[in-house]
């Protein structure tokens, strides 16, 4: 469980009770606290009452549609952020949501693990919460100094400044080191989508990761086929 994810309270309106119901539950596993609302105005009204630092909001919903209910909150907290739920995926619906400022739209179905990371990407970019880049800085990665914040990679009396993807998967990693971070979960932090091409795009900056800390033999980057990677760190 991560430590920001400890302070995330989220709305989430949704009108299907199951699916509602399932997201509840499927949140707070994962260390969310979770208010279900079904209908617009009783979202608006609870989003209103209580102190909720995240929103997830389907589109069709009664009384009020998700569209709007968002631009509402969005005048009541413009930092706030916000993910549409909807089964439309025109491309004019995902424009006028992001037109609105929503962070992100996603299209059902969908499947809760990349929900979760695409919300855990989002409060990452966030600076109102705590960032896994800047919660330890500078980290110890075996002989290596990992200045995240900075974006260097430190060697004894040598720097290497990293790329901003670089950085990103470097942190994720050593965020967890000796454990296992998904594939999905990386490709959606880093780059806000996985499919086959951000998938070897991944595959890419991992080798470089790995020529860049090949002076520590005690350090690799393992991978879990199909699965993830483990950056795996001798004591």
């Amino acid at each position: 469980m991560k430590k920001s994810e400890l302070k995330t309270k989220i709305i989430l309106v949704e009108d299907d009770v199951n699916l509602g119901f399932l997201l509840v539950d499927f949140l707070e596993v994962n260390g969310f606290d979770v208010k279900l609302y079904r209908d617009g105005i009783s979202g608006l009204n609870g989003f209103r009452t209580n102190d909720f630092n995240f929103c997830i909001l389907d589109l069709m919903l009664p009384n009020m549609d998700g569209f709007t209910l968002a631009e509402k909150i969005k005048e009541l907290n413009s930092e706030i952020p916000v993910i549409i739920l909807s089964a439309r995926s025109l491309k004019e619906d995902k424009i006028k949501g992001f037109r609105i400022g929503v962070d992100d739209y996603i299209t059902k179905p969908f499947d809760e693990e990349e929900l979760l990371y695409r919300i855990r990407a989002i409060i990452n970019r966030i600076k109102h919460f705590p960032d896994v880049t800047n919660g330890n800085n500078p980290v110890r990665i075996g002989k290596f100094e990992f200045d995240s914040k900075n974006q260097l990679l430190i060697f004894g009396d040598k720097e290497r400044r990293l790329t901003l993807k670089e950085n990103r998967i470097l942190s994720l990693l050593s965020n967890s080191i000796n454990n296992l971070v998904k594939r999905e979960e990386i490709m959606i932090d880093a780059w806000g989508e996985s499919d086959y091409y951000t998938g070897r795009s991944l595959d890419v900056f991992i080798s470089k990761l790995r020529a860049y800390l090949k002076n520590d033999p005690g350090i690799s980057i393992t991978t879990i086929p199909t699965v993830g990677y483990v950056l795996d760190v001798k004591s």
